[in-house]
């Protein structure tokens, strides 16, 4: 991938300088500098995150029998997750904007590879619904509190692309956790004593914390404070801020309230919960679903697990590009989405098959994850400042109350019915239900003349 590709913009906005050739190769070099300084660590930091959190997708199809749970009790430890992270989510990016971005991920990263290794050695429901909590609390601001580090350094007309970027880390945590996780099991099982769950959760969830030091020690608050950029750069990346806040429209606001009275992140707020829903179902149930569909090694469900996340991350990318391309945000979240919902809804039909499976899985996984970088720039279309840092983790949590029934829901359906089709009904309800909300709900940006 070239910068050139990768990374051309709506050039006339860039440093408020178009048809200036010296401008678009100064603005090209800038934000391909700012790329690959880092886009490549925050990546690496979401795909341990997203490895962390749901490895315990794959840790279940032994620790249930080992700890004698059922999927009633494994969906509420799935769901209890985002409880802890619902709590702190707010607080969370409300004080990276004040704190910076290196301390918040030292804290975040610390906490969150310690919980997950707690994890190897639960023996009760007690002690795995705890832990599942304190995951969830460590982990909140994140993912919100990336997006808002974004917003400092990468101008809104080159932001979805970036933004795919950043979220490609989801399924490419797929593409790598479910091999990881299936051989981890495989290899590591009876190894001193312990099942192969176990060291699962040891071996992801240590290495968290190196990370967070090495983010520490490796990234800039803002742009203004790196040395890596020249003093030409850093002027460009600001000019180009102050372009945006000036071409925001006159009905967005900047404070806290401005975030809380706006009707549209509401609306966007039932997109976000049919996100979060789909991809917990995604990552909590697809090994599930795979041995279903007749697959019994656990080195081959990994296996199959990473070809819906490999197509999904070609997908991201290129729906991200086109979104840039043509300014257009809310369809290239809408129709990725309806696609996912249809996926979900024929995949009970065709359980018996295993290539038919792979392939509702394939788009399942694909919708989903394309639609995510128009979507979490969407808030940025009409809040900034404080009201963009407080909107966007408000829309994380209002999406996240979702994800805490969901896994509970599904997981007690699973137990008592014997079957995931109901769960799988309802995963594509809820991503039809939000395309149908966000294109209501949320209009197009008119910008200040």
């Amino acid at each position: 991938m070239s910068n050139a590709d990768s990374l051309s913009p709506d050039r006339a906005r860039s440093a408020g300088q178009s048809g200036v050739p010296h401008q678009a190769a100064l603005a090209e070099a800038t934000y391909g500098k700012i790329l690959w300084r880092i886009m490549p660590l925050l990546m690496l930091v979401y795909v341990v995150s997203f490895i962390d959190r749901s490895n315990v997708g794959f840790a279940k199809l032994h620790f249930l029998a080992d700890l004698g749970f059922d999927d009633a009790i494994y969906g509420i430890g799935a769901g209890i997750f985002y409880v802890g992270y619902i709590l702190f989510e707010v607080p969370s990016n409300l004080w990276l904007q004040k704190i910076g971005a290196r301390k918040t991920l030292l804290r975040i990263m610390v906490l969150w590879g310690l919980f997950c290794t707690a994890l190897a050695f639960m023996q009760s429901q007690t002690y795995f619904y705890a832990m599942r909590f304190l995951l969830g609390a460590a982990e909140a601001g994140l993912f919100p509190g990336m997006l808002l580090y974004l917003t400092y350094w990468v101008p809104l007309s080159r932001r979805a692309r970036f933004t795919a970027l950043f979220t490609a880390s989801i399924p490419l945590a797929g593409l790598i956790g479910g091999p990881l996780s299936g051989w981890l099991m495989h290899v590591f099982d009876g190894v001193a004593g312990m099942r192969g769950w176990q060291w699962l959760f040891i071996v992801e969830g240590l290495p968290a914390c190196a990370l967070g030091v090495a983010a520490y020690l490796y990234l800039d608050d803002k742009p203004g404070q790196s040395r890596w950029l020249s003093p030409e750069q850093r002027a460009l990346v600001q000019a180009d801020m102050d372009a945006d806040q000036a071409g925001k429209p006159r009905s967005g606001g900047h404070s806290l309230r401005d975030a809380l009275v706006n009707p549209q992140l509401y609306w966007l707020a039932g997109m976000g919960v049919a996100v979060l829903v789909g991809t917990g179902g995604i990552f909590f149930w697809l090994p599930t679903i795979i041995r279903k569909a007749g697959v019994e090694s656990i080195s081959m469900i990994g296996m199959l697990s990473a070809i819906p996340f490999a197509a999904a991350i070609v997908l991201q990318y290129l729906n991200a590009r086109h979104s840039d391309r043509t300014g257009e945000r809310r369809w290239h979240v809408a129709i990725p989405s309806v696609i996912a919902g249809i996926g979900w809804i024929a995949l009970p039909s065709v359980q018996g098959s295993i290539p038919l499976s792979l392939l509702m899985l394939t788009l399942v996984t694909a919708g989903t994850f394309s639609l995510t970088g128009p979507f979490w720039i969407i808030p940025a279309q009409f809040l900034s400042g404080t009201a963009l840092a407080a909107g966007i983790a408000l829309l994380s949590t209002l999406a996240g109350i979702g994800s805490v029934f969901s896994p509970m829901l599904v997981g007690w359906l699973s137990s008592t019915t014997g079957s995931l089709s109901t769960g799988q009904y309802y995963f594509g309800a809820w991503m039809l239900l939000g395309a149908v909300t966000l294109l209501i709900g949320v209009k197009p940006p008119k910008r200040a003349a």
